[in-house]
């Protein structure tokens, strides 16, 4: 008689789910970074100083 060991395999799909949510959380980290940058490079001077910014800011930012 032949015996399937299902734990294992509820495991290993656990396993995968969390390393693909991890994937997920990193790229919309990446991404929300990405996006800051961005706006945050569209701004003047004047504007980066009204919210208590200088350009070189923006990379220590996100």
């Amino acid at each position: 008689m032949a015996a399937i060991d299902t734990t294992r395999m509820i495991a290993d799909r656990r396993r995968l789910g969390g390393h693909l949510t991890h994937i997920f959380a990193v790229l919309a980290t990446w991404n929300d970074t990405r996006v800051t940058r961005k706006v945050l490079s569209k701004l003047s001077d004047r504007e980066l100083d009204d919210i208590g910014l200088i350009r070189a800011d923006i990379d220590n930012i996100a």
